[in-house]
């Protein structure tokens, strides 16, 4: 691609804007700049209602386990006025063995005493393995109904997490490049698990507490209407306290979980920067940052627990004090013969049994709000602004030409970094794309890998606009080698035949050959069954660098992109990486970005970017000859190395122009 070759340079504004978005040091924690978390408290109920809409799809098992826990809670509800009539017969064989003048005509007519008969043991026995049986088959109902409530709740999370893992594979790279990784991860992790703790311990236990408070009402108006509304007094205080408590702690847990987002995104940025942290001497600004965040976390979560855990007390008071006024009243009419000792006894049970699920159902307040707190922030990443949906087009096996025709584009809308760029590559060529930091670079190949979508223009390769095509489609024709390298934790085969799935043994083996990777694998203990750890420590940069290379050469794409891929290894390899390179480069095209300018003296047109436009192309003598851009660029790299062989020569500080034309070959 020269100047006669389809190549086509529109005049643009030379307005400074930054390559692309990225991490900036933050202060102490060195974090990058993301969007603020919410410090509003949430809007609980449609949050809660959203969180167990995820549940609808098991709504057909929560029937039945509705259905099981009621027919749990009518046994256990039964229980105390069976127990109840064990106390009568008890009572009542005492009584018989009194004075018939002993004993009032109204009590003797309710217990049915038969004077002189005592207790009848078998009638207690029957009544006991009624109850007995009665308590048995609710406990086992009731385990059954949790076992289904929690198996529901287990898939639902599941189905959670995979549609997290779903959207974050949809969401754009700039939503990555303004979220700390820390602060993602916590959401996708931390808050998720959050969910299904809170689920699991609240869920089936309110189900269960709601459906006794309804069952225990009614079985106390069977048994003493009076007593029933003297019970019924706790419930509005009940629900005005935990109204009160529960307001103010939801604030508290939404600034808990968003500290520990924070906190998570500091400690994973000074652990993954753990080297450079140690060479600047910044540990104790490291550790001063994380003390200030872990304080904050310490009071969020410490005043969302102690605010949230003053419920229970509370609701154990007013329960203490409903029994007492229970008892009190009870004994009284038991006394004027109004009701009986079983009934009181009863009745009792049925306070503590009412009180009981009350005090649960405000003490999983806390829980239930913590959940809902987690599942705002998880509900933020499902929300948050998707990449363009995927096109139908269909895109041919590609030969690699690849057109920029009128491409605008821009990181910030109020900043212009691209202006109606124009240029062509034809098959088989090499691309050399050079320029100082923030030119435009690495954002000219980001916008070919549809990493981000065009402000205006289009981009073609074969004739097909890259924006028709789904970018799984497209990506598998293009090979892409970063200067950041990524290996993830598995064997050297693994890695390198990550660049394509079912690649035979020879073919990796024969990729590593090509890449200078099979030179050092032999070094290693298991060869290339070694396995590289999650920080890919046991390899150096430079083997880190070649083993990406040879996952590129193992895919073998129609069209290649190179940034920065040989600047982690030493000068030899790099001369023979270079070698492979030029024969993967062969018979397709090829971006390479590149500051060292003698590793593209080669390629068949240089591209010259400043402040996102073409300012300068041609091959490596024209521009040098033009001495213009590039003959800067160029000459930065190389006049200190002259200066130094010149004044050893004793012929002082050489002029470097005068040696370019020799530097050509």
């Amino acid at each position: 691609m020269t100047e006669d070759t389809n190549t086509e340079i529109s005049e643009q504004p030379k307005a400074k804007a930054p390559e692309r978005p990225k991490y900036r040091p933050t202060g102490p924690s060195l974090g990058p700049p993301g969007p603020k978390p919410t410090e509003k408290s949430m809007n609980f109920l449609p949050s809660l209602k959203r969180l167990l809409g995820h549940l609808g799809p098991e709504r057909f098992l929560l029937t039945g386990a509705i259905l099981l826990a009621i027919v749990g809670i009518v046994m256990n509800v039964v229980g105390p006025v069976i127990l109840g009539a064990a106390t009568d017969v008890i009572f009542a064989g005492f009584l018989s063995k009194l004075p018939p003048a002993q004993v009032p005509q109204d009590v003797a007519a309710r217990l049915d005493i038969i004077p002189g008969a005592g207790v009848d043991f078998a009638r207690l026995a029957q009544i006991l393995a009624l109850g007995v049986g009665l308590f048995l088959i609710a406990s086992l109902v009731l385990w059954f109904q949790g076992y289904i409530v929690n198996g529901a709740i287990q898939r639902s999370i599941y189905r959670m997490r995979g549609e997290v893992e779903a959207k974050i594979n949809r969401l754009p790279l700039r939503y990555f490049d303004k979220q700390p990784r820390g602060e993602l991860l916590s959401r996708v992790t931390n808050d998720i698990d959050n969910i299904s703790q809170s689920l699991q311990q609240t869920l089936s236990q309110l189900l269960t507490a709601l459906l006794t408070v309804i069952g225990v009402i009614v079985m106390m108006f069977v048994v003493s209407p009076v007593l029933a509304l003297i019970a019924l007094i706790t419930v509005p205080v009940t629900i005005v306290i935990t109204t009160l408590i529960g307001k103010r702690s939801q604030k508290l847990f939404v600034e808990q979980w968003k500290s520990t987002g924070e906190l998570n995104a500091h400690i994973e940025e000074a652990f993954s920067g753990h080297t450079l942290v140690k060479v600047f001497g910044r540990s104790k600004e490291v550790e001063t940052e994380f003390g200030d965040r872990n304080q904050r976390m310490f009071k969020a979560s410490f005043g969302a627990q102690f605010v949230s855990g003053t419920i229970m007390p509370s609701m154990m008071f007013i329960g203490n004090l409903n029994y007492v006024i229970i008892a009190v009243v009870g004994g009284l009419r038991v006394a004027t013969g109004t009701l009986s000792l079983g009934d009181v006894q009863a009745f009792i049970q049925y306070t503590r049994m009412f009180t009981q699920p009350l005090t649960q159902v405000a003490s999983m307040a806390n829980l239930l709000q913590s959940g809902v707190a987690s599942a705002e922030r998880v509900f933020e990443v499902l929300d948050a602004e998707e990449q363009t949906p995927e096109a139908t087009g269909e895109l041919a096996p590609a030969r690699g030409r690849v057109a920029f025709e009128n491409v605008s584009f821009s990181y910030e809308p109020e900043q212009s970094l691209i202006t109606d760029l124009s240029l062509t590559a034809e098959p088989g060529q090499t691309v050399a794309i050079v320029g100082p930091t923030g030119a435009g670079k690495t954002t000219l190949v980001n916008l070919i890998m549809r990493f981000y979508e065009l402000k205006g223009g289009r981009i073609t390769m074969d004739g097909t606009d890259i924006a028709s095509v789904p970018r799984n489609q497209l990506r598998s024709q293009i090979g892409m080698v970063l200067q950041d390298t990524w290996l993830f934790h598995g064997s050297i085969r693994d890695n390198i035949a990550y660049g394509r799935p079912g690649a035979t043994e020879q073919e990796i083996i024969a990729a590593a050959e090509a890449t200078y990777v099979d030179r050092f694998v032999h070094s290693l203990p298991d060869g290339y069954d070694t396995v590289i750890d999650e920080e890919g420590s046991n390899v150096s940069a430079g083997e880190k660098q070649l083993l990406t290379i040879a996952r590129a050469f193992l895919a073998d794409p129609a069209l290649l992109i190179l940034d920065e891929a040989t600047s982690s290894v030493d000068t030899r390899t790099e001369v023979l990486v270079q070698q492979a390179m030029s024969a993967l480069r062969a018979d397709r095209t090829s971006f390479v970005i590149a500051h060292r300018l003698s590793t593209i003296r080669d390629a068949d047109v240089i591209l010259v970017m400043e402040h996102g436009a073409i300012v300068e192309q041609g091959t490596h003598n024209e521009l040098l000859d033009r001495r213009g851009h590039y003959f800067d660029l160029y000459n930065s790299q190389f006049a200190g190395a002259i200066e130094v062989d010149d004044q050893a020569d004793g012929q002082g500080g050489g002029a470097p122009a005068a040696a370019v034309p020799a530097m050509r070959r």
